[in-house]
């Protein structure tokens, strides 16, 4: 396995975080403690959760990390749509940003299908 940092789906993960840190700045104080930090969690979570499984040398390990990061992309689209709901962002951020995560979120999914593929030995 390779270095994380020259995973495509983990860097689209980083441009992920970095997009939901800046949205979240224009969010009401209130949402501090909440939704915020909330969503920053998640998606912080990404592609850590996708650079710990690369760490950790096995397909099996790496696998389960995936899972836990599919898991959080797929918290921040609940929030994403909370977002929208809300008022907190524009139906067009709403979707550049939904976009992006269902993006990553794919691209997790062609990941585990790869790596979870079990090759029988010839006999």
């Amino acid at each position: 396995m390779g270095p994380h940092k020259n995973l495509l789906v983990w860097q689209k993960g980083m441009l992920l975080t970095k997009k939901i840190y800046a949205l979240t700045t224009q969010y009401p104080p209130t949402e501090t403690f909440g939704l915020v930090s909330q969503m920053r969690r998640c998606a912080v979570s990404i592609p850590s959760n996708i650079a710990e499984g690369y760490g950790r040398g096995s397909n099996k390990e790496l696998v389960h990390f995936l899972y836990v990061a599919k898991g959080s992309a797929n918290e921040l689209d609940t929030q994403l749509i909370l977002s929208r709901e809300l008022g907190y962002i524009t139906d067009e951020k709403y979707s550049e940003i939904s976009e992006l995560n269902e993006e990553v979120n794919k691209m997790i999914s062609s990941l585990i299908l790869k790596r979870n593929v079990v090759v029988a030995e010839p006999t």
